[in-house]
């Protein structure tokens, strides 16, 4: 056989991965690169590629894959398996009504400390807690001399509220050690929420960024901490300005104290107001 004959004999060999019957069905693109390093050690062709590179480049590919690993939807179907993970100890991302927020079990120890060592945070900033329901905020704080209604109508909604712990409060001792008083907040947002009736347990949470870095909008903006979380729920962009939540000081009774104006601060002085509570005036 002559030098025609056998690359005639060896032609079809070579084409045929790439072949229109084989992208059909095998539902790759044409001039994707991962497929074609894929299938190279079927063709036989080095094709410039060194060993190092083509070696850095599937990494490259491992890597992304373990990032959308850890990435969820945040939906009622995922809900149990965030709540195994925060009994487990572990550190998830999830979604809430102002921003994405890391939140762990608030009576786990080793979990709290993560969620301290991944922010860069200072242990003496403390971290608020999540409940589910309005309802459950009495098992952790002092609400016993608020107006009635006062915390059904601030909550749920963008709103923490600073309460005196008490004594009497199921949080755990090593959670803002020194402190008498507590942020609490219920979210409006079924997915956390749900979560947290859950767990049966207070979340810690706070917000999924580096402490000192802009707030995450989406599950984007906090990538590179992917993988210090078990799970990172995507809720998707959040419609939010950013500003977080509203923070008001209710732990004098009758007085309350904006500590930060968020994103409800008119709704929430209205609130107040209506509920007969005085603004705590600084002493000058």
């Amino acid at each position: 056989m002559n030098i025609p004959e056998r690359i005639a004999v060896r032609l079809p060999q070579l084409v045929f991965p790439f072949s229109e019957a084989f992208y059909n069905h095998n539902r790759v693109p044409k001039l994707g690169l991962v497929p074609f390093l894929t299938h190279k050690r079927h063709l036989g062709l080095g094709l410039g590629f060194s060993k190092k590179m083509s070696s850095s480049m599937e990494n490259c590919h491992v890597d992304v894959q373990n990032k959308l690993e850890v990435v969820r939807p945040a939906t009622e179907v995922y809900a149990q398996e965030a709540i195994e993970a925060l009994k487990a100890g572990k550190v998830i991302a999830v979604p809430t009504d102002t921003l994405y927020g890391f939140a762990c079990d608030a009576c786990s120890l080793e979990a709290v400390s993560s969620i301290y060592e991944m922010k860069g945070r200072k242990h003496t900033s403390p971290l608020a807690i999540c409940v589910g329901d309005v309802s459950h905020i009495q098992h952790f704080a002092v609400t016993e001399y608020l107006p009635h209604g006062l915390l059904d109508s601030l909550l749920p909604g963008p709103v923490t509220v600073i309460l005196r712990r008490g004594e009497s409060s199921a949080l755990e001792k090593s959670l803002n050690p020194g402190l008498d008083s507590v942020g609490v907040r219920v979210p409006d947002c079924n997915f956390i929420r749900a979560v947290a009736r859950g767990l049966g347990k207070a979340v810690a949470l706070t917000s999924a960024n580096l402490s000192g870095q802009p707030s995450s909008l989406c599950i984007k903006d906090f990538e590179n901490l992917w993988n210090r979380c078990a799970y990172v729920y995507d809720g998707g962009a959040l419609p939010s300005n950013g500003a977080g939540s509203t923070i008001v000081d209710l732990t004098l009774p009758g007085k309350y104290k904006i500590l930060r104006p968020g994103s409800a601060r008119e709704e929430t002085l209205a609130i107040l107001e209506k509920h007969s509570l005085v603004e705590d005036a600084p002493v000058i």
